[in-house]
C-alpha cells in the first residue's frame, strides 16, 4: 500500500473516534504539531489516543471528506472537512471543522504530522 492509500485508509476508518482504530495508523514515536483556534498544541501517541476516546464520548459517527490529497514519497498531504453526529442527535451530521495537515509516514504509519484547523 502506497503512502497515499495508507493516508486515506485512515481518513476512511473510524481511528478519528475510536482509540483502539487509531492505535493501527500511529507510529509509536508519533508527534502532531497542531494550529487550531485555540492556539498551538503538540500531541504525541498518548494524547492522541486520549482525544480519540474524548471524540467517541459525544460522537456516535466520524466521516471525513478529503477534497485534495497530494502525495510525494513520505510526505502526504490532506485538506479535509471532518462532519460528525451527536450521541444527542444521531441523524444530524454536522460539520465540525476544517484541516490541511502534512503527514509523514514512517514504518508504514503515521510518524509526523502537522496540521491547521479552523472551526466550522
Amino acid at each position: 500500500m502506497s503512502a497515499k492509500e495508507f493516508v486515506q485508509k485512515f481518513y476512511k476508518s473510524d481511528a478519528l473516534i475510536d482509540g483502539e482504530v487509531i492505535k493501527e495508523f500511529l507510529h509509536p514515536d508519533v508527534i502532531v504539531e497542531w494550529n487550531s483556534s485555540k492556539g498551538f498544541v503538540e500531541l504525541n501517541y498518548d494524547s492522541l489516543l486520549n482525544l480519540s476516546n474524548d471524540l467517541s464520548k459525544a460522537y456516535v459517527r466520524s466521516k471525513v471528506r478529503i477534497s485534495h490529497i497530494i502525495g510525494e514519497n513520505d510526505l502526504i498531504s490532506v485538506r479535509y472537512s471532518h462532519f460528525v453526529k451527536t450521541i444527542e442527535n444521531p441523524r444530524e451530521e454536522m460539520l465540525l471543522a476544517h484541516f490541511i495537515v502534512i503527514w509523514q509516514i514512517k514504518d508504514n504509519k503515521l510518524y509526523r504530522g502537522y496540521q491547521m484547523s479552523q472551526l466550522s
